[in-house]
């Protein structure tokens, strides 16, 4: 195997593959990348045997070939050669080890056959739909906030994706939770999308996907079959494993008859919390939230650290009541609203609050009260 290819699209390609790789491996053909050369171009693999991440990039192939290197390794000599730079990746039976050269700089990579690298089957996937690279981010930055990193409760590790008909018409769904908070985001079902199976997709996953779609372009092809999910971006693709598990009936918990309804300034509100939670104790972050006519009174109080109080303006008539929140997870939900406002809907003192964004109707943000 021989080529060469310009530093930047090199790197570019290491950088979308070589994060599917974990620091430690049992196995050590999974340190490596694949690098697979074709008269037309140069694709790189990269797997952790749950995920795999395939990229594409335009080089000259002097001489077709396959051969694995170490990924990290690799990645990080790219990442020091200077910019605009041609880089020599060739590998001779005469020598078992793969020689990077650019300008006066010489590398030799241990290398292990390509015939060992284990390739993540396509089998079961279904049709492509497509859908806009934004929409997909939309879905992703509104829910993975709330996605469990509790393993015992493994199917609560990663993004539930669906589709629902609502009103007469589909939508593709994405929700995820944590127990304590339930996050909730859709759009109009792209076409092709209903009647796919609902998949969990991983957490890792779903971090890996979202990095990618930074470089994604527009569009992106969704393929779902029971068992794997596959995004496909322009020049790469990442297919991984879905959770096998049961996600549960989120519909039941989230509130119908929240009649108490306060609107607040979203980014006040959060720089509110932000402040008073300073003094809170780690382990709970517990504050407390009074509500009365015009205005609300958030409070912390911690044995060692003292109490901070903190008044803001809200717009509520109603009778007063006091509930208690975790902080940071408050916090999280906040930080998601899209508009100036945020809609704060509860019930008694141990039913869930509703959080509602009025600058987008299509998310939802459950979170429940602590019981201090």
């Amino acid at each position: 195997m021989k080529l060469t290819i310009e530093r930047a699209a090199l790197l570019k390609a290491l950088g979308h593959v070589q994060s599917a790789v974990e620091r430690r491996n049992t196995i050590p053909i999974l340190s490596n990348v694949l690098l697979s050369a074709e008269r037309n171009g140069v694709s790189f693999s990269a797997t952790d045997l749950d995920m795999e991440i395939v990229d594409a990039a335009a080089g000259h192939v002097d001489q077709p070939g396959q051969i694995t290197a170490p990924a990290h390794m690799l990645y990080e000599i790219v990442r020091k050669l200077p910019e605009g730079a041609d880089v020599s990746l060739s590998f001779t039976g005469e020598d078992p080890r793969l020689a990077v050269q650019a300008g006066r700089s010489r590398f030799n990579l241990p290398v292990l056959p390509a015939g060992d690298f284990p390739v993540m089957s396509a089998d079961g996937l279904s049709g492509a739909m497509s859908l806009d690279a934004a929409d997909l981010i939309r879905l992703i930055d509104k829910t993975r906030f709330a996605i469990s990193a509790e393993e015992t409760r493994y199917y609560l590790n990663g993004m539930y994706l669906h589709t629902v008909m609502e009103d007469g018409a589909p939508k593709l769904r994405a929700v995820a939770t944590d127990g304590s908070r339930l996050a909730l985001a859709e759009m109009p079902a792209p076409e092709g999308a209903t009647g796919l199976p609902g998949v969990i997709v991983p957490r890792k996953t779903v971090g890996e996907a979202r990095r990618l779609l930074e470089d994604a372009g527009e569009g992106v092809e969704l393929q779902i079959s029971p068992q794997k999910v596959r995004f496909a971006f322009a020049g790469a693709a990442l297919t991984s494993k879905v959770i096998d598990g049961n996600f549960p009936d989120y519909g039941r918990v989230i509130p119908k008859d929240n009649t108490r309804s306060v609107s607040v300034e979203a980014k006040l509100f959060a720089q509110a919390i932000d402040r008073v939670a300073t003094i809170s104790a780690e382990k709970s972050r517990s504050v407390r939230l009074a509500f009365e006519a015009g205005k609300v009174v958030l409070t912390v109080r911690n044995m060692e650290a003292g109490q901070a109080v903190e008044e803001l303006e809200v717009d509520y008539d109603g009778e007063p009541f006091e509930l208690s929140f975790n902080a940071r997870f408050l916090m999280d939900i906040t930080d998601q609203i899209s508009g100036e406002t945020a809609e704060l809907r509860f019930g008694g003192p141990n039913d869930p609050a509703l959080v509602l964004d009025p600058g987008d109707a299509l998310v939802q943000y459950i979170l429940m009260p602590l019981r201090v």
